[in-house]
């Protein structure tokens, strides 16, 4: 004989009911059947609203009723044939009737005792297990119906203690009597010994099962509920959740006291001893396979079955010297807690004894406060203890698995992989089982903690990393081009999973946490709001996405200044914008120490070079043990584009008009033929190297006029190259003569650096350097003589987004 619960959502209304109608006919063609049935989905709620609104005089309770008894009269008039309604009405009408007798009387009394909201919530399971006994008869079903609370015994009304000797008497007793193929109990719903109506609490009509089922000897205790068995973690909360086969009922009850709604803790209990196999079903996909809670499970399985959290909690912390050494100071707290009924769902307590912590429920912390601080009133008074702080808004994340004790370092990742995304830890309870480790964290951080939790612990080593990105102009849209394209491979080679979730031009700025389409970015960004950088960040930090990146495709001053905010919040930062780094020397070392304090990685390779790889070389040589000596570099693509395309026939203004419109320029060129764009980028290799120096300690020996360097505008700056056309001609000039090739060259060497204008000759490695290309020349200890050379394209709008995608990947691959 098997027994079978259907929840509320299984029983919500007609159609739901009808579907169960049907399960239950399936499985009584093998076997016998026990069948226990929750109030209808949301039932249970509006009649606890109901008392609660007739206590306070709130004459609402009535429109209430209403809409309870429209429910069930619907449901009973879409089961039942009209020729069998009359009596089913008129029985359903009599039970909403002495209903509503209650709630009157709760009215006019203005209180709800515990006693009569127990009678009140209890009418739900018993309308339902009526009607749905009434509708499979119509099917012709063998069904009879049996009220619970002439068979579950509780010893006390204001406690879950059943009476198993009574209880179990009368539940074989019925068993024996029964000549029907199908019995259907309401859940939820019991008596006391005094013969007092009364319940088993909420999520009860799993215990009601529970208990049939250990009566009886039943073959199989099955719980039928909207999703396929026990998951990984919350799939409303995590996409990736998947449902677990087979788990010990050990599991099952940590998961289940740790907010797995799926089965209410107390119902393990009384099929544990008799080992009954627990099913957990999807009443909505009956062939599912489910989840098997049995004693045994396969040891092979890996060490986390699973993730589960309890949300609403509070911390109640008590500290000082008082505690120290003290005998039965533990014993006085959790008395005065256990008088009042509070429930103590996690403690952790310093070796020291100088402070002891406490999960509650967040609905009892001023309760618990003030039953604590008058417990302690005499130590809190000589200064030997502090009066009791509260929390609020914190939740406990866990980690469940019988195997955990297996593996060795599972604390330390999950510890790790939480910090590396800015959950912060504020309590933690490990047994010495090591079959539940748990955290306290703050409750914004429930989604993104449970999803980069499971993704260390379930997914196959597949990353998802969230971008948010500022500027989508010729760097901006071949990045996006670049992870459109890649897609399918990261998935599959690297295991990595990019979202775009934050898009922002100077003009709009949208999000969508699902992921932004690629292939229609356009469209979407222009239907975005205003944008604001500071606003951005806000949002990104608002969203909380776990392995989030702020990726920079700009040359804008304001937005570099603000990637400070997204390091202290753990969110990498990848930049092509050298501002940032070249800025004032304590502002680059701010960022570094974010960066390292946060472990948010601050990657910034196309600050110099784009594409190539010339700071990561750089840092490998020093981390190494090399020491840098000299540096010698034609950093600008822009200015090598110039100058190698600059001859007799063309003039220097159209030269500069074509590397701006080719993408090689910076939109101002003025800051790439100013040789501002240089200096910065040996400066930043400096700094890399290990000297502390400043933009200005540069020298910059610029070959434009001053009347050009004095324009503010672009238009006025190109007008101003047009003018003075002799000028740059004159230097074609010289170079010619001297069979020389220009090159604006930058030097680091004994500590100082400059840059300027060269004459190149023809036997340098810098002679032949073609197109955009950048050189650079490392002189170290190792490569005293013959520099370590890193050569290739350091411009364009392609390079500097491949680089930027680079550094995309080696966060993700970190």
């Amino acid at each position: 004989m098997n027994v079978l619960k259907f929840g509320g959502s299984s029983v919500a209304n007609a159609t739901t009911i009808e579907n169960v109608i049907e399960i239950i006919k399936e499985q009584s063609r093998e076997k016998a059947l026990f069948v226990v049935v929750s109030a209808m989905g949301g039932i249970t709620d509006l009649l606890l609203k109901a008392g609660e609104e007739a206590s306070t005089n709130n004459e609402n309770y009535k429109n209430t009723l209403a809409e309870i008894e429209k429910r069930h009269l619907d449901t009973v008039k879409a089961l039942i044939p009209v020729i069998n309604q009359s009596a089913i009405i008129s029985k359903v009408k009599a039970q909403l009737n002495t209903l509503e007798s209650l709630c009157e009387g709760v009215y006019l009394l203005s209180e709800l005792s515990d006693k009569t909201a127990a009678v009140i919530a209890s009418f739900g399971e018993m309308l339902s297990s009526y009607i749905i006994t009434e509708a499979a008869k119509v099917k012709k079903l063998d069904i009879t119906f049996k009220d619970s609370r002439d068979v579950i015994v509780k010893t006390d009304s204001t406690k879950i203690a059943i009476d198993y000797k009574e209880t179990n008497t009368k539940i074989l007793s019925f068993h024996k009597e029964n000549t029907h193929r199908i019995c259907l109990f309401p859940g939820f719903v019991a008596k006391t010994q005094d013969g007092e109506p009364t319940t088993l609490g909420r999520g009860g009509s799993d215990f009601t099962a529970a208990i049939l089922a250990a009566a009886i000897d039943a073959e199989q205790l099955q719980i039928w509920t909207d999703v396929s068995g026990m998951y990984t973690a919350n799939p409303k909360l995590v996409k990736q959740a998947k449902p677990v086969s087979h788990i010990s009922y050990q599991e099952a009850m940590e998961l289940s006291h740790f907010g797995a709604k799926v089965i209410y803790p107390p119902t393990i209990h009384p099929v544990l001893d008799k080992d009954i196999p627990i099913v957990i079903k999807n009443t909505f996909k009956p062939l599912d396979k489910g989840t098997a809670i049995t004693r045994k499970v396969d040891q092979r399985q890996k060490p986390v079955t699973g993730i589960t959290h309890i949300d609403n909690i509070a911390i109640i912390s008590l500290e000082g010297s008082g505690m120290v050494g003290i005998p039965g100071f533990s014993k006085r707290l959790f008395e005065a807690l256990f008088l009042d009924n509070i429930n103590v769902i996690l403690i952790t307590q310093a070796s020291s004894e100088h402070s002891i912590c406490l999960a509650i429920e967040s609905v009892d912390a001023e309760k618990a406060k003030s039953i604590l601080d008058r417990t302690f009133e005499f130590e809190i008074s000589k200064k030997k203890l502090n009066p009791v702080k509260i929390e609020n808004e914190v939740a406990i994340i866990a980690l469940v698995g019988d195997n955990m004790y297996h593996h060795q370092g599972l604390s330390g990742k999950m510890f790790s992989t939480l910090g590396k995304n800015n959950v912060n830890i504020r309590a933690i309870a490990q047994g010495a089982s090591e079959k539940n480790i748990s955290v306290v964290i703050e409750e914004k951080d429930i989604k993104k903690a449970l999803n980069i939790l499971h993704e260390r612990f379930f997914e196959v080593k597949t990353k998802q990393l969230n971008l948010f990105i500022t500027g989508v102009g010729n760097v901006g849209s071949k990045l996006l081009s670049q992870l459109e394209q890649q897609n399918k491979y990261l998935k599959e080679k690297l295991r990595l999973k990019i979202r775009v979730v934050g898009l922002s031009n100077s003009r709009k700025m949208a999000f969508d946490e699902k992921g932004i389409d690629l292939n229609s970015w356009e469209k979407f960004l222009v239907d975005g709001e205003p944008a604001n950088a500071e606003q951005f960040f806000k949002t990104a930090q608002e969203m909380n996405l776990r392995n989030s990146i702020f990726v920079d495709n700009t040359a804008n001053p304001d937005i570099a200044k603000i990637y400070k905010h997204y390091l202290a919040e753990s969110m990498a930062v990848v930049t092509c914008n050298k501002i940032a780094c070249a800025d004032e020397y304590t502002n680059y070392e701010e960022l570094q120490s974010l960066s390292r304090k946060f472990s948010a990685s601050f990657l910034y390779e196309t600050n110099v070079g784009a594409g190539l790889p010339i700071i990561d070389t750089l840092n490998n040589l020093i981390a190494s043990g090399d020491n840098v000596h000299k540096i010698q570099a034609v950093l600008s693509g822009s200015l090598n584009f110039v100058f190698n395309n600059y001859k007799k026939g063309v003039t220097f203004h159209e030269i500069v008009k074509q590397a701006q419109q080719e993408g090689y320029t910076e939109p101002d060129p003025k800051i790439d033929l100013s040789g501002i764009d240089v200096a910065r980028k040996i400066l930043i290799l400096a700094r890399e190297s290990g000297k502390v120096m400043e933009l200005e300690d540069i020298e910059n020996d610029s070959f434009l006029p001053q009347d050009c360097l004095d324009t503010t505008t672009v238009e006025d700056f190109l007008n101003s190259v047009k003018e003075h056309e002799n000028h740059f001609g004159k230097i074609l000039e010289d170079a010619e003569q001297k069979q020389c090739r220009l090159k604006y060259v930058a030097q680091y060497e004994n500590g100082n650096a400059k840059v300027g204008l060269q004459h190149i000759p023809v036997d340098h490695p810098f002679y032949n350097l073609e197109g955009s290309d950048n050189i650079v020349l490392f002189y170290t200890d190792r490569y005293p003589k013959q520099p370590l050379i890193v050569k290739g394209a350091g411009a364009g709008a392609d390079v500097t987004a491949s680089g930027i995608f680079a550094d995309i990947i080696r966060i993700g691959k970190k």
